[in-house]
């Protein structure tokens, strides 16, 4: 329920991250909290080639495209449909959004399709996040707790982030999936390392050698010369620890901290 006057609002997420990173988990768990907070949210599924899900979506991008037809019609195997289905999802970009506005959502969270790359690093990505609906948009970002808790881990993801900030060029947020798989010591460790380089340049220095240190170091000294900064909030979808600060983090990006639930 939106608390912005007479006027009708519509916030739009998309949730990005490696596969196995927790999209779907994630995509499931928020929605269920946002209802619960009375927030009118749908759920839109865009990979065409996912077989089950933690939640059924009111809007699912297989209903249009299917893999196994594009196999048989083209003859590809399913990696190749899988790239000409990440291809096609752009020409439904206008039934998509016919599709969202007759919900009449507050709320559209976007889980996006496994393999990261298949929407971030074709056209298709970022002409969809650009076209669909002229509402506000925010991208989630995912590090996987368990894949980050090593340093040069850890900066590849920055690196992947950096790179999907580069490719949408929208609000950002980045979590850190699924840290009930971690001791809490470890879970604080890396969101140190998003909130200081110092301690991530500490931990590069401790922990890798040779040529994995000295590529480390000058990665994250890159980001951090742009100026680009990825504060990690902690979300576990299992336990739903940690919602409410993502939900906080993104008010703050379309109301400037207002609320927009009751």
């Amino acid at each position: 329920m939106n608390t912005q006057g007479s006027d009708s609002y519509m916030y739009i997420v998309f949730i990005i991250g490696t596969a196995g990173s927790g999209k779907s988990l994630l995509t499931a768990a928020f929605s269920d909290w946002l209802q619960m907070a009375n927030q009118d949210v749908i759920t839109v599924n865009l990979d065409p080639g996912v077989f089950s899900m933690p939640y059924t979506p009111n809007i699912d991008i297989r209903d249009y495209i299917k893999i196994e037809t594009i196999m048989k019609q083209y003859g590809l195997g399913p990696n190749g449909a899988l790239i000409m289905a990440a291809d096609l999802i752009a020409e439904e970009t206008d039934r998509l959004e016919e599709e969202i506005a007759s919900f009449k959502p507050d709320f559209v969270l976007i889980d996006t399709p496994g393999q990261m790359e298949l929407f971030s690093f074709r056209a298709s990505g970022p002409y969809m996040v650009a076209e669909l609906t002229k509402e506000q948009k925010a991208l989630i970002y995912l590090f996987d707790s368990v894949f980050s808790s090593n340093p040069i881990n850890y900066v590849s993801n920055l690196f992947l982030s950096a790179a999907v900030y580069n490719r949408f060029f929208i609000p950002q947020v980045h979590i850190l999936s699924k840290f009930d798989l971690l001791p809490p010591e470890v879970t604080n460790q890396i969101v140190d390392w998003s909130a200081s380089p110092k301690a991530l340049e500490t931990a590069i220095e401790e922990r890798l050698k040779g040529t994995k240190r000295l590529l480390s170091r000058d990665m994250m000294r890159i980001i951090y010369r742009l100026g680009l900064r990825f504060l990690l909030i902690p979300v576990s979808s299992k336990t739903n620890e940690g919602l409410i600060n993502l939900n906080t983090a993104l008010e703050r990006i379309f109301t400037s901290g207002d609320k927009y639930t009751t």
